[in-house]
Protein backbone atom coordinates (compact mmCIF):
# COMPACT_ATOMS: atom_id res chain seq x y z
CA UNK A 1 0.00 0.00 0.00
CA UNK A 2 0.94 3.67 -0.86
CA UNK A 3 0.35 7.07 -0.27
CA UNK A 4 -1.21 7.35 -3.39
CA UNK A 5 -3.13 4.31 -2.77
CA UNK A 6 -4.67 6.52 -0.04
CA UNK A 7 -5.36 9.34 -1.92
CA UNK A 8 -7.32 7.38 -4.55
CA UNK A 9 -8.61 5.58 -1.84
CA UNK A 10 -9.92 8.93 -0.35
CA UNK A 11 -11.29 10.45 -3.89
CA UNK A 12 -13.56 7.00 -3.71
CA UNK A 13 -14.73 8.55 -0.48
CA UNK A 14 -15.55 12.03 -1.63
CA UNK A 15 -12.30 12.64 1.32
CA UNK A 16 -9.49 14.74 1.22
CA UNK A 17 -6.41 13.84 3.55
CA UNK A 18 -3.06 16.13 3.50
CA UNK A 19 0.44 14.18 2.33
CA UNK A 20 1.24 14.25 6.31
CA UNK A 21 -2.19 12.43 6.99
CA UNK A 22 -1.78 9.78 4.37
CA UNK A 23 1.66 9.18 6.03
CA UNK A 24 0.70 8.58 9.22
CA UNK A 25 -2.38 6.76 8.33
CA UNK A 26 -0.15 4.09 6.13
CA UNK A 27 1.55 2.15 8.32
CA UNK A 28 -1.84 1.31 10.68
CA UNK A 29 -4.11 0.79 7.80
CA UNK A 30 -1.10 -1.78 6.06
CA UNK A 31 -1.60 -3.88 9.98
CA UNK A 32 -5.54 -3.40 9.27
CA UNK A 33 -5.14 -5.24 6.05
CA UNK A 34 -3.61 -8.06 8.52
CA UNK A 35 -6.39 -8.00 10.33
CA UNK A 36 -8.64 -8.22 7.19
CA UNK A 37 -6.96 -11.30 6.43
CA UNK A 38 -7.23 -13.10 9.59
CA UNK A 39 -11.17 -12.21 9.68
CA UNK A 40 -11.33 -13.89 6.26
CA UNK A 41 -9.49 -17.57 6.91
CA UNK A 42 -12.63 -18.48 9.07
CA UNK A 43 -15.54 -17.33 7.21
CA UNK A 44 -18.57 -17.52 9.52
CA UNK A 45 -21.52 -19.62 7.73
CA UNK A 46 -24.85 -17.00 6.67
CA UNK A 47 -26.96 -18.47 9.63
CA UNK A 48 -23.94 -16.98 12.05
CA UNK A 49 -25.69 -13.44 12.97
CA UNK A 50 -23.01 -10.22 14.47
CA UNK A 51 -22.86 -9.89 17.69
CA UNK A 52 -25.49 -7.42 18.66
CA UNK A 53 -29.20 -7.34 18.26
CA UNK A 54 -31.46 -4.45 16.17
CA UNK A 55 -34.14 -3.67 18.63
CA UNK A 56 -37.31 -1.47 16.90
CA UNK A 57 -38.32 -0.58 20.36
CA UNK A 58 -35.08 1.17 22.04
CA UNK A 59 -33.51 -0.78 24.44
CA UNK A 60 -37.15 -2.41 25.23
CA UNK A 61 -39.07 0.74 25.86
CA UNK A 62 -42.73 0.08 25.14
CA UNK A 63 -44.59 2.07 22.56
CA UNK A 64 -48.11 1.12 23.30
CA UNK A 65 -49.70 -1.17 25.57
CA UNK A 66 -50.12 -4.77 24.96
CA UNK A 67 -53.60 -5.67 23.69
CA UNK A 68 -55.88 -7.63 26.07
CA UNK A 69 -53.74 -11.18 25.80
CA UNK A 70 -56.33 -13.99 23.68
CA UNK A 71 -56.05 -17.34 21.75
CA UNK A 72 -57.18 -16.38 18.75
CA UNK A 73 -60.76 -17.20 18.38
CA UNK A 74 -61.28 -18.49 14.63
CA UNK A 75 -64.76 -20.21 14.42
CA UNK A 76 -64.95 -21.94 11.58
CA UNK A 77 -68.76 -23.02 10.50
CA UNK A 78 -68.95 -25.67 7.79
CA UNK A 79 -70.06 -24.44 4.45
CA UNK A 80 -73.61 -26.03 3.50
CA UNK A 81 -72.98 -25.26 -0.36
CA UNK A 82 -70.33 -26.96 -2.15
CA UNK A 83 -67.74 -25.11 -4.06
CA UNK A 84 -68.91 -24.31 -7.31
CA UNK A 85 -66.50 -25.70 -9.40
CA UNK A 86 -62.69 -25.88 -9.59
CA UNK A 87 -62.06 -21.76 -9.86
CA UNK A 88 -63.93 -21.21 -7.24
CA UNK A 89 -62.26 -23.55 -4.99
CA UNK A 90 -59.15 -22.59 -6.60
CA UNK A 91 -59.62 -18.82 -5.35
CA UNK A 92 -61.50 -19.85 -2.53
CA UNK A 93 -60.21 -18.23 1.31
CA UNK A 94 -59.03 -19.76 3.60
CA UNK A 95 -62.40 -19.33 5.52
CA UNK A 96 -64.18 -20.57 2.60
CA UNK A 97 -61.48 -23.49 2.49
CA UNK A 98 -61.84 -25.02 5.66
CA UNK A 99 -65.50 -24.83 5.91
CA UNK A 100 -65.91 -27.03 3.02
CA UNK A 101 -63.14 -29.43 4.65
CA UNK A 102 -65.32 -29.49 8.04
CA UNK A 103 -68.57 -30.51 6.06
CA UNK A 104 -66.52 -33.25 4.24
CA UNK A 105 -67.11 -31.58 0.90
CA UNK A 106 -63.89 -32.65 0.64
CA UNK A 107 -60.62 -33.78 2.21
CA UNK A 108 -57.23 -32.47 2.36
CA UNK A 109 -55.76 -35.13 0.48
CA UNK A 110 -58.18 -34.24 -2.68
CA UNK A 111 -57.55 -30.48 -2.09
CA UNK A 112 -53.48 -31.19 -2.33
CA UNK A 113 -53.28 -33.11 -5.28
CA UNK A 114 -55.49 -30.71 -6.59
CA UNK A 115 -53.24 -27.94 -6.29
CA UNK A 116 -50.45 -29.83 -6.88
CA UNK A 117 -51.76 -30.17 -10.41
CA UNK A 118 -52.76 -26.90 -10.72
CA UNK A 119 -48.88 -26.04 -9.87
CA UNK A 120 -47.44 -28.46 -12.67
CA UNK A 121 -50.24 -26.90 -15.22
CA UNK A 122 -49.16 -23.59 -14.43
CA UNK A 123 -45.65 -23.02 -13.18
CA UNK A 124 -44.47 -23.61 -17.18
CA UNK A 125 -46.05 -20.22 -17.46
CA UNK A 126 -45.10 -18.75 -14.24
CA UNK A 127 -41.89 -20.10 -13.46
CA UNK A 128 -42.89 -19.83 -9.91
CA UNK A 129 -41.62 -23.21 -8.43
CA UNK A 130 -37.93 -24.12 -7.66
CA UNK A 131 -38.93 -27.60 -5.96
CA UNK A 132 -42.19 -29.54 -5.38
CA UNK A 133 -43.09 -31.90 -2.33
CA UNK A 134 -45.57 -34.29 -3.38
CA UNK A 135 -44.23 -36.95 -0.83
CA UNK A 136 -44.95 -34.81 1.83
CA UNK A 137 -47.67 -33.15 0.89
CA UNK A 138 -49.61 -36.17 0.70
CA UNK A 139 -48.51 -37.63 3.80
CA UNK A 140 -49.07 -34.44 5.68
CA UNK A 141 -52.61 -34.03 4.02
CA UNK A 142 -53.50 -37.43 5.00
CA UNK A 143 -52.17 -37.17 8.47
CA UNK A 144 -54.56 -34.20 8.18
CA UNK A 145 -57.79 -35.92 7.27
CA UNK A 146 -57.33 -38.86 9.98
CA UNK A 147 -56.81 -36.20 12.85
CA UNK A 148 -60.41 -34.70 11.57
CA UNK A 149 -61.55 -38.05 11.60
CA UNK A 150 -60.67 -38.69 14.94
CA UNK A 151 -62.02 -35.58 15.64
CA UNK A 152 -58.90 -33.73 16.57
CA UNK A 153 -59.15 -30.13 15.36
CA UNK A 154 -55.86 -27.90 15.10
CA UNK A 155 -57.10 -24.99 13.94
CA UNK A 156 -58.15 -22.80 10.78
CA UNK A 157 -54.99 -24.02 8.85
CA UNK A 158 -55.59 -27.76 9.40
CA UNK A 159 -55.17 -29.81 6.14
CA UNK A 160 -54.55 -26.37 4.11
CA UNK A 161 -51.73 -26.70 1.27
CA UNK A 162 -49.30 -23.85 1.55
CA UNK A 163 -46.09 -22.65 -0.69
CA UNK A 164 -42.21 -21.47 1.21
CA UNK A 165 -40.34 -19.11 -0.13
CA UNK A 166 -37.21 -21.04 -1.13
CA UNK A 167 -34.83 -19.11 1.63
CA UNK A 168 -37.00 -21.43 4.26
CA UNK A 169 -34.93 -24.30 5.01
CA UNK A 170 -36.19 -28.14 5.43
CA UNK A 171 -34.23 -30.74 5.32
CA UNK A 172 -36.07 -33.33 3.17
CA UNK A 173 -35.37 -31.26 0.30
CA UNK A 174 -33.14 -28.24 -1.40
CA UNK A 175 -33.20 -24.77 -0.21
CA UNK A 176 -31.54 -22.91 -3.20
CA UNK A 177 -31.99 -18.79 -2.36
CA UNK A 178 -32.89 -18.81 -5.89
CA UNK A 179 -29.27 -18.87 -6.64
CA UNK A 180 -27.23 -21.21 -9.09
CA UNK A 181 -24.04 -21.40 -6.34
CA UNK A 182 -26.83 -22.45 -3.63
CA UNK A 183 -29.13 -24.91 -5.94
CA UNK A 184 -27.99 -28.30 -4.39
CA UNK A 185 -27.90 -26.44 -0.84
CA UNK A 186 -29.53 -28.91 1.89
CA UNK A 187 -29.44 -28.28 5.24
CA UNK A 188 -30.20 -30.72 8.25
CA UNK A 189 -32.71 -28.29 10.12
CA UNK A 190 -36.06 -27.24 9.05
CA UNK A 191 -37.26 -23.28 9.45
CA UNK A 192 -39.07 -22.64 12.58
CA UNK A 193 -41.37 -20.98 10.31
CA UNK A 194 -42.13 -24.17 8.65
CA UNK A 195 -42.19 -26.06 11.92
CA UNK A 196 -44.67 -23.84 13.15
CA UNK A 197 -47.05 -24.61 10.24
CA UNK A 198 -46.57 -28.41 10.05
CA UNK A 199 -47.83 -28.15 13.84
CA UNK A 200 -50.57 -26.17 12.57
CA UNK A 201 -51.83 -28.97 10.24
CA UNK A 202 -50.53 -27.14 7.03
CA UNK A 203 -49.66 -29.17 4.24
CA UNK A 204 -46.32 -27.77 2.27
CA UNK A 205 -46.74 -28.40 -1.44
CA UNK A 206 -43.56 -26.79 -2.75
CA UNK A 207 -40.35 -24.67 -2.69
CA UNK A 208 -41.78 -21.33 -4.42
CA UNK A 209 -39.38 -19.47 -6.51
CA UNK A 210 -37.29 -16.18 -5.37
CA UNK A 211 -35.22 -13.83 -6.85
CA UNK A 212 -31.73 -14.55 -6.16
CA UNK A 213 -30.60 -13.96 -3.20
CA UNK A 214 -33.82 -11.88 -2.46
CA UNK A 215 -33.82 -9.32 -4.92
CA UNK A 216 -36.11 -9.05 -8.08
CA UNK A 217 -37.96 -11.90 -9.69
CA UNK A 218 -35.22 -13.46 -11.90
CA UNK A 219 -33.99 -16.33 -10.57
CA UNK A 220 -31.87 -19.21 -11.71
CA UNK A 221 -34.73 -21.06 -13.45
CA UNK A 222 -35.89 -17.90 -15.33
CA UNK A 223 -38.37 -14.76 -14.63
CA UNK A 224 -40.98 -15.67 -12.13
CA UNK A 225 -44.10 -13.99 -14.44
CA UNK A 226 -47.49 -12.50 -12.95
CA UNK A 227 -50.72 -14.55 -13.93
CA UNK A 228 -52.31 -11.36 -14.44
CA UNK A 229 -49.94 -10.43 -17.52
CA UNK A 230 -47.52 -13.29 -18.25
CA UNK A 231 -45.19 -11.00 -20.29
CA UNK A 232 -44.07 -9.30 -17.39
CA UNK A 233 -42.59 -10.01 -14.12
CA UNK A 234 -43.95 -10.72 -10.59
CA UNK A 235 -41.75 -8.57 -8.73
CA UNK A 236 -39.32 -9.57 -5.92
CA UNK A 237 -38.42 -11.40 -4.10
CA UNK A 238 -41.49 -13.01 -2.92
CA UNK A 239 -41.99 -13.41 -7.00
CA UNK A 240 -42.78 -17.14 -5.92
CA UNK A 241 -45.03 -17.13 -3.82
CA UNK A 242 -47.28 -13.92 -4.32
CA UNK A 243 -47.32 -15.03 -8.03
CA UNK A 244 -48.51 -18.73 -6.54
CA UNK A 245 -51.05 -17.59 -4.37
CA UNK A 246 -52.66 -14.81 -7.50
CA UNK A 247 -53.03 -17.82 -9.53
CA UNK A 248 -54.44 -19.90 -7.32
CA UNK A 249 -52.49 -23.08 -7.00
CA UNK A 250 -51.75 -22.64 -2.66
CA UNK A 251 -54.42 -21.54 -0.62
CA UNK A 252 -51.40 -19.26 0.82
CA UNK A 253 -48.11 -18.66 1.06
CA UNK A 254 -44.77 -17.64 2.98
CA UNK A 255 -42.69 -14.79 1.84
CA UNK A 256 -40.15 -12.29 3.39
CA UNK A 257 -38.91 -8.56 3.31
CA UNK A 258 -35.94 -6.68 3.65
CA UNK A 259 -36.78 -3.70 1.50
CA UNK A 260 -40.50 -4.59 0.18
CA UNK A 261 -40.44 -8.24 -1.23
CA UNK A 262 -44.05 -8.43 0.22
CA UNK A 263 -45.53 -5.10 -0.40
CA UNK A 264 -44.10 -5.32 -3.96
CA UNK A 265 -45.29 -8.62 -5.46
CA UNK A 266 -48.52 -8.09 -2.93
CA UNK A 267 -49.04 -4.98 -5.11
CA UNK A 268 -48.44 -6.88 -8.78
CA UNK A 269 -50.12 -9.57 -8.07
CA UNK A 270 -53.61 -8.22 -6.74
CA UNK A 271 -53.17 -10.17 -3.50
CA UNK A 272 -52.97 -9.11 0.33
CA UNK A 273 -49.73 -9.29 2.70
CA UNK A 274 -48.72 -9.04 5.93
CA UNK A 275 -44.95 -7.83 6.87
CA UNK A 276 -44.98 -8.39 10.47
CA UNK A 277 -43.15 -5.88 12.75
CA UNK A 278 -39.37 -6.88 13.22
CA UNK A 279 -38.72 -9.64 15.73
CA UNK A 280 -42.22 -11.24 15.69
CA UNK A 281 -41.70 -14.04 13.25
CA UNK A 282 -38.11 -16.13 13.89
CA UNK A 283 -36.22 -16.05 11.10
CA UNK A 284 -34.25 -19.72 11.85
CA UNK A 285 -33.66 -22.03 9.22
CA UNK A 286 -34.04 -18.83 6.53
CA UNK A 287 -31.19 -17.19 4.41
CA UNK A 288 -29.81 -13.89 5.89
CA UNK A 289 -29.76 -10.75 4.27
CA UNK A 290 -30.16 -8.44 6.67
CA UNK A 291 -29.97 -9.49 10.19
CA UNK A 292 -31.86 -6.25 11.36
CA UNK A 293 -33.97 -5.53 8.48
CA UNK A 294 -35.08 -9.08 7.51
CA UNK A 295 -38.76 -9.74 7.82
CA UNK A 296 -40.96 -13.38 7.70
CA UNK A 297 -45.05 -12.82 6.57
CA UNK A 298 -48.11 -14.39 4.74
CA UNK A 299 -49.17 -13.99 1.36
CA UNK A 300 -52.80 -14.59 1.21
CA UNK A 301 -55.96 -13.79 -0.46
CA UNK A 302 -57.48 -11.88 2.55
CA UNK A 303 -56.73 -10.16 5.90
CA UNK A 304 -58.54 -12.76 7.91
CA UNK A 305 -56.36 -15.33 6.20
CA UNK A 306 -53.02 -12.97 7.07
CA UNK A 307 -54.06 -12.92 10.62
CA UNK A 308 -55.03 -17.29 10.52
CA UNK A 309 -51.24 -17.85 9.36
CA UNK A 310 -49.86 -15.12 11.45
CA UNK A 311 -51.44 -16.30 14.46
CA UNK A 312 -49.90 -19.71 13.73
CA UNK A 313 -45.95 -18.42 13.22
CA UNK A 314 -45.86 -15.37 15.63
CA UNK A 315 -44.16 -15.80 18.63
CA UNK A 316 -40.52 -15.92 20.62
CA UNK A 317 -38.40 -18.72 19.61
CA UNK A 318 -34.88 -19.27 21.14
CA UNK A 319 -32.92 -19.95 18.29
CA UNK A 320 -33.64 -16.79 17.03
CA UNK A 321 -32.53 -13.70 19.72
CA UNK A 322 -34.19 -11.24 18.13
CA UNK A 323 -37.83 -12.70 18.55
CA UNK A 324 -40.14 -11.25 21.20
CA UNK A 325 -43.37 -13.07 22.83
CA UNK A 326 -46.28 -10.89 22.25
CA UNK A 327 -50.19 -11.40 22.64
CA UNK A 328 -51.68 -11.50 19.43
CA UNK A 329 -55.80 -10.28 19.82
CA UNK A 330 -57.90 -11.77 16.78
CA UNK A 331 -60.20 -11.00 15.97
CA UNK A 332 -59.94 -7.90 16.80
CA UNK A 333 -63.33 -5.78 17.91
CA UNK A 334 -62.77 -2.23 16.41
CA UNK A 335 -64.96 0.50 16.86
CA UNK A 336 -64.20 2.13 13.18
CA UNK A 337 -65.56 5.77 14.53
CA UNK A 338 -62.75 5.82 16.92
CA UNK A 339 -59.69 5.10 14.90
CA UNK A 340 -57.27 8.05 13.74
CA UNK A 341 -56.10 7.06 10.47
CA UNK A 342 -53.42 9.00 9.20
CA UNK A 343 -52.42 9.53 5.42
CA UNK A 344 -49.26 10.67 3.92
CA UNK A 345 -50.43 13.89 2.48
CA UNK A 346 -47.37 14.24 0.18
CA UNK A 347 -47.07 11.34 -0.98
CA UNK A 348 -50.88 10.38 -1.96
CA UNK A 349 -50.35 14.18 -3.16
CA UNK A 350 -48.25 13.24 -6.01
CA UNK A 351 -49.19 11.71 -9.33
CA UNK A 352 -48.50 8.02 -10.43
CA UNK A 353 -50.21 5.04 -11.78
CA UNK A 354 -52.85 3.93 -9.52
CA UNK A 355 -53.36 7.50 -7.93
CA UNK A 356 -56.93 7.00 -8.54
CA UNK A 357 -57.46 3.88 -7.12
CA UNK A 358 -56.03 5.13 -3.68
CA UNK A 359 -58.10 8.06 -4.11
CA UNK A 360 -61.02 5.60 -3.87
CA UNK A 361 -59.23 3.41 -0.96
CA UNK A 362 -59.40 6.68 1.17
CA UNK A 363 -62.71 6.88 0.25
CA UNK A 364 -63.65 3.67 1.34
CA UNK A 365 -61.96 4.71 4.49
CA UNK A 366 -64.37 7.73 5.10
CA UNK A 367 -67.34 6.15 4.07
CA UNK A 368 -66.55 3.51 6.95
CA UNK A 369 -66.36 6.19 9.68
CA UNK A 370 -62.97 5.99 9.92
CA UNK A 371 -61.40 9.66 10.58
CA UNK A 372 -58.59 10.11 8.06
CA UNK A 373 -55.47 12.80 9.67
CA UNK A 374 -52.62 14.15 7.22
CA UNK A 375 -49.78 13.55 8.31
CA UNK A 376 -45.89 13.82 7.29
CA UNK A 377 -43.17 11.73 7.17
CA UNK A 378 -40.11 12.45 9.47
CA UNK A 379 -38.03 14.92 7.29
CA UNK A 380 -34.35 12.34 7.32
CA UNK A 381 -32.20 11.08 4.60
CA UNK A 382 -34.08 7.89 4.64
CA UNK A 383 -32.64 6.98 0.72
CA UNK A 384 -29.08 7.58 2.38
CA UNK A 385 -29.54 4.48 5.04
CA UNK A 386 -29.88 1.65 2.19
CA UNK A 387 -26.15 1.49 3.21
CA UNK A 388 -26.69 -0.25 6.28
CA UNK A 389 -29.11 -3.33 4.26
CA UNK A 390 -25.86 -3.10 1.28
CA UNK A 391 -23.15 -3.75 3.86
CA UNK A 392 -25.22 -6.15 5.95
CA UNK A 393 -26.12 -8.50 2.54
CA UNK A 394 -21.81 -8.01 1.49
CA UNK A 395 -21.03 -9.42 4.71
CA UNK A 396 -23.39 -12.17 4.54
CA UNK A 397 -22.31 -12.71 1.17
CA UNK A 398 -18.73 -11.94 1.48
CA UNK A 399 -17.16 -15.60 0.95
CA UNK A 400 -19.24 -15.63 -2.19
CA UNK A 401 -17.48 -12.71 -3.58
CA UNK A 402 -14.35 -14.02 -2.27
CA UNK A 403 -14.51 -17.29 -4.32
CA UNK A 404 -15.69 -15.54 -7.75
CA UNK A 405 -18.74 -17.61 -7.39
CA UNK A 406 -21.02 -14.52 -7.90
CA UNK A 407 -20.36 -15.35 -11.46
CA UNK A 408 -23.00 -17.45 -11.28
CA UNK A 409 -25.65 -15.47 -10.41
CA UNK A 410 -28.09 -14.50 -13.08
CA UNK A 411 -28.03 -10.58 -12.67
CA UNK A 412 -24.28 -9.21 -13.26
CA UNK A 413 -25.39 -5.63 -14.22
CA UNK A 414 -25.17 -2.25 -12.13
CA UNK A 415 -28.04 -3.07 -10.23
CA UNK A 416 -27.38 -6.65 -9.86
CA UNK A 417 -26.21 -8.17 -6.51
CA UNK A 418 -22.40 -8.96 -7.28
CA UNK A 419 -21.85 -4.81 -8.25
CA UNK A 420 -23.59 -4.54 -4.76
CA UNK A 421 -21.75 -6.90 -2.33
CA UNK A 422 -18.63 -5.08 -3.84
CA UNK A 423 -19.51 -1.61 -3.60
CA UNK A 424 -20.18 -2.45 0.27
CA UNK A 425 -17.02 -3.13 0.84
CA UNK A 426 -15.78 0.59 -0.17
CA UNK A 427 -18.62 2.35 3.10
CA UNK A 428 -16.94 2.82 5.90
CA UNK A 429 -17.48 1.26 9.44
CA UNK A 430 -17.88 4.58 10.60
CA UNK A 431 -20.32 5.79 8.06
CA UNK A 432 -22.60 2.10 8.87
CA UNK A 433 -22.46 3.28 12.49
CA UNK A 434 -23.17 6.61 11.49
CA UNK A 435 -26.24 5.82 9.29
CA UNK A 436 -27.38 3.05 12.39
CA UNK A 437 -27.60 6.19 14.47
CA UNK A 438 -29.28 8.61 12.42
CA UNK A 439 -31.58 5.10 12.41
CA UNK A 440 -32.55 5.71 16.09
CA UNK A 441 -33.76 9.19 15.58
CA UNK A 442 -35.83 7.91 13.11
CA UNK A 443 -37.51 5.40 15.43
CA UNK A 444 -38.15 7.92 18.37
CA UNK A 445 -39.60 10.20 15.31
CA UNK A 446 -41.71 7.61 14.26
CA UNK A 447 -42.53 6.96 17.91
CA UNK A 448 -43.80 10.95 18.10
CA UNK A 449 -45.87 10.43 15.38
CA UNK A 450 -48.01 7.14 16.42
CA UNK A 451 -48.92 9.21 19.82
CA UNK A 452 -51.16 11.17 17.32
CA UNK A 453 -52.68 8.32 15.00
CA UNK A 454 -53.55 4.35 15.86
CA UNK A 455 -52.24 2.99 12.24
CA UNK A 456 -51.83 5.35 9.24
CA UNK A 457 -52.27 3.99 5.03
CA UNK A 458 -49.73 4.98 2.40
CA UNK A 459 -49.36 4.41 -1.57
CA UNK A 460 -47.56 1.29 -1.54
CA UNK A 461 -44.53 1.94 -3.50
CA UNK A 462 -44.27 5.84 -3.27
CA UNK A 463 -42.13 7.92 -1.72
CA UNK A 464 -39.77 6.92 1.51
CA UNK A 465 -42.80 5.23 3.73
CA UNK A 466 -41.50 1.44 2.38
CA UNK A 467 -37.78 1.80 3.27
CA UNK A 468 -38.59 3.74 6.20
CA UNK A 469 -40.81 1.37 7.42
CA UNK A 470 -38.03 -1.55 7.04
CA UNK A 471 -35.83 0.18 8.84
CA UNK A 472 -37.91 0.98 11.94
CA UNK A 473 -39.40 -2.06 12.10
CA UNK A 474 -43.01 -1.46 11.35
CA UNK A 475 -45.99 -4.14 10.12
CA UNK A 476 -47.69 -3.10 7.48
CA UNK A 477 -50.62 -4.72 5.56
CA UNK A 478 -51.00 -4.78 2.03
CA UNK A 479 -54.71 -4.40 0.50
CA UNK A 480 -55.44 -4.81 -3.21
CA UNK A 481 -57.66 -1.88 -4.48
CA UNK A 482 -58.46 -2.90 -8.47
CA UNK A 483 -56.57 -2.62 -11.64
CA UNK A 484 -55.00 0.40 -13.10
CA UNK A 485 -55.64 1.06 -16.89
CA UNK A 486 -52.45 -1.39 -18.15
CA UNK A 487 -54.61 -4.23 -16.95
CA UNK A 488 -52.37 -4.92 -13.61
CA UNK A 489 -53.14 -4.82 -9.89
CA UNK A 490 -52.79 -1.92 -7.49
CA UNK A 491 -52.75 -1.58 -3.52
CA UNK A 492 -52.58 0.90 -0.42
CA UNK A 493 -50.66 -0.09 2.54
CA UNK A 494 -51.47 -0.05 6.32
CA UNK A 495 -48.65 0.34 8.74
CA UNK A 496 -49.44 -0.06 12.21
CA UNK A 497 -47.87 0.47 15.89
CA UNK A 498 -44.53 -1.85 16.41
CA UNK A 499 -46.29 -5.11 17.35
CA UNK A 500 -50.00 -4.12 16.34
CA UNK A 501 -50.59 -5.92 13.50
CA UNK A 502 -54.21 -7.06 15.15
CA UNK A 503 -55.13 -3.45 14.21
CA UNK A 504 -54.07 -3.17 10.87
CA UNK A 505 -55.21 -6.42 10.28
CA UNK A 506 -59.19 -5.62 11.66
CA UNK A 507 -59.16 -2.46 9.81
CA UNK A 508 -58.18 -4.66 6.29
CA UNK A 509 -60.58 -7.39 7.32
CA UNK A 510 -63.51 -4.28 7.36
CA UNK A 511 -62.49 -2.52 4.57
CA UNK A 512 -62.85 -5.82 2.66
CA UNK A 513 -66.24 -6.27 4.23
CA UNK A 514 -67.53 -3.59 1.68
CA UNK A 515 -65.03 -3.99 -1.34
CA UNK A 516 -64.48 -7.02 -3.38
CA UNK A 517 -60.76 -6.33 -4.66
CA UNK A 518 -59.58 -9.09 -2.99
CA UNK A 519 -62.07 -11.32 -5.08
CA UNK A 520 -60.84 -10.34 -8.27
CA UNK A 521 -58.55 -12.53 -9.52
CA UNK A 522 -56.14 -13.69 -12.87
CA UNK A 523 -58.73 -15.37 -15.59
CA UNK A 524 -57.85 -19.17 -16.23
CA UNK A 525 -55.64 -20.06 -19.22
Amino acid sequence: MTPEDLERAARVLGWHFTEEERALMLEGLTQWQQFYRALLQNPPDNAIPPAFRFDPELLGRPSLPDPTPSSPSLPLSPLAQEPDGEEELAYASLRELAGWLRAGRISSVQLTEYYLERLKRYDPLLHCVITLTPERALEEAQRADEALQRGEDWGPLHGMPWGAKDLLATPDYPTTWGAAPYREQRFDIEATVVTRLHQAGAVLLAKLSMGELAWGDVWFGGQTRTPWNPDIGSSGSSAGSAAAVAAGLVSFSIGSETWGSIVSPATRNGITGLRPTFGRVSRHGAMALSWTMDKIGPLCRTAEDCAWVFAAIQGSDPHDPTTVQRPFAWPREVNLKEVRLGYLVDDFGGTYRGWEKDQQALQVFRAMGVELVPIRLPGYPIEALQIILFVEAAAAFQSLVLSHQDALLVRQGAEGWPNFFRMAHFVPAVMYVQAQRVRTQLIEAMASLFQGVDAYVAPSLEGDNLLLTNLTGHPALVLPTGLAEDGLPTSITLIGRLYDESLILALGHAFQQVTDFHRQHPPEE
